[in-house]
């Protein structure tokens, strides 16, 4: 998968949490976590996109570090809304599969990196 390619993933992954943000029932419980998810989530795709405008390796890779950690915590966020019952798994299922494989990509990538620094 190209850069491109990887860009556009993760900027639809962050349109379909926008749009997942948007279904969340309105407690304040949900607000919450939806907030957190949706700062994360968002985070993946500019900082990608930063990434990729990097005047170096080093801030290349410094800038897929946070990828990653922002697309973990993501997950994070949508266990938190799943195992405290404010959504069910069905609702977030396609979504954290979404996010666990844009994770698994861009951790390899930044495995990868590390090891040519």
């Amino acid at each position: 998968m190209d850069s491109n390619q990887l860009l556009l993933r993760s900027k639809e992954f962050a349109l379909s949490t926008i749009r997942f943000f948007q279904m969340l029932p309105k407690s304040d419980e949900a607000r919450i976590l939806g907030k957190q998810l949706l700062r994360s989530s968002t985070s993946v795709a500019a900082n990608y996109c930063a990434a990729n405008r990097a005047r170096s390796k080093q801030e290349f890779f410094a800038k897929l570090c946070i990828v990653v950690e922002e697309c973990d915590e993501s997950l994070f966020w949508m266990e938190l809304l799943t195992e405290s019952d404010i959504i069910n798994n069905s609702q977030a299922d396609q979504l954290m599969k979404e996010a666990e494989e844009i994770l698994r990509i861009f951790s390899a990538s930044r495995k990868t990196m590390k090891g040519s620094l």
